[in-house]
């Protein structure tokens, strides 16, 4: 059985979805898996055992359409038996239908189910605290006689890979020994994103509970953001905020990662990497997001998450409107509401934080 995968955009969709290779080795031991992504996403599966190949969307074959033409035909050639689109938009209802897969599998929307042959209709709550981005994508894959399987999403680093972050963080005479926190300070958007001055005060506490060190999440282009919010910190907080390590491609990021007590901040793909690498985590969810979608694996201890609805009364137009227009909903979210349960979080851990 040779099987195709569609997932593109984002890494932690990328990374998400990554868990049906493994659900379908287990039941196909013999079956060949190929995985389309958008190949920026690459390093969250780089390594995987369970992928046999990895077909790359680039940014060339979205403005041109010559290559991707030829990418559509290339598809074709690879006779699949089966098509899984979990991504279900029009680029990756075009691979399916030029495929020439007899079985087709995606989620049931009332303006494709006509092109899959198993349109899948997703639950609207979870059952397990996998979250329903885990619960629905392995939905999918019950057309294949796999059912009531619960895998987390992992990400595979090289020992190799490993011992260079180590060596990278103690040249910044970082020590290892103690408590070292990722802090996701900045969101994939600024209505993703926890008011500045609000993180800036998280962080305090971090520090000021723990005597942790700290390192920023963030990327070039968002230096001057990352320093505003560091600016905002206190000055013994600042003290302790090793601003200039960051890892400069995302595959030295997740080596970094594991080297840490906790990943903290705001909800994305870091938190979702950090947890497929077995890191605790402490989630700050967007108003504007539905939390049971996205709060993977949550436990209460190692992986804790925090959305404004836990604090006030939140009804289906309030998550709508705060959808639209997050930032009023964000100013509500003070830090007084999220510090008591960050506490009990930092306080979980045994390393005598």
């Amino acid at each position: 059985m040779k099987v195709l995968i569609i997932q593109k955009k984002m890494i932690g969709d990328v990374l998400a979805s990554s868990i049906l290779f493994e659900a379908l080795k287990a039941k196909y031991p013999d079956a060949v898996l190929h995985y389309v992504i958008n190949s920026h996403t690459f390093p969250v599966v780089e390594h995987n055992p369970y992928i046999d190949k990895l077909v790359f969307f680039t940014p060339e074959m979205k403005h041109n359409k010559g290559p991707l033409w030829h990418f559509i035909k290339s598809i074709r050639k690879e006779q699949y038996d089966v098509v899984v689109d979990v991504y279900s938009k029009p680029l990756s209802i075009l691979m399916t239908l030029f495929s020439g897969a007899k079985t087709r599998i995606s989620k049931y929307k009332y303006y494709t189910y006509f092109i899959y042959n198993h349109p899948i209709i997703y639950a609207n709550k979870a059952r397990t605290n996998a979250s329903l981005a885990i619960e629905n994508r392995l939905k999918l894959l019950e057309p294949l006689g796999i059912e009531g399987t619960i895998i987390k999403p992992k990400i595979y680093l090289t020992q190799e890979e490993i011992e260079v972050s180590n060596a990278f963080l103690k040249q910044y005479h970082l020590n290892l020994s103690k408590p070292l926190f990722m802090i996701s300070v900045l969101g994939s958007d600024p209505n993703k994103t926890y008011p500045f001055p609000y993180m800036a005060e998280v962080i305090d506490t971090i520090v000021a509970q723990t005597q942790g060190q700290v390192l920023f999440n963030y990327i070039p282009k968002q230096i001057n953001e990352a320093k505003a919010i560091y600016d905002l910190c206190k000055k013994e907080t600042q003290n302790q905020i090793y601003f200039d390590v960051y890892g400069e491609n995302l595959r030295m990021f997740l080596a970094i990662t594991k080297h840490c007590t906790a990943l903290i901040g705001n909800e994305g793909g870091a938190v979702n990497m950090a947890k497929a690498l077995d890191i605790p985590t402490f989630t700050i969810f967007s108003p504007g997001l539905s939390k049971e979608n996205w709060n993977m694996f949550e436990d209460g201890k190692n992986h804790v998450s925090v959305h404004l609805q836990d604090y006030i009364n939140y009804s289906k137009n309030t998550l709508d409107d705060a959808k639209k227009n997050p930032q009023p909903y964000y100013l509500k979210f003070k830090p007084e509401y999220i510090i008591p349960t960050l506490t009990v979080f930092l306080k979980a851990f045994p390393n005598g934080l």
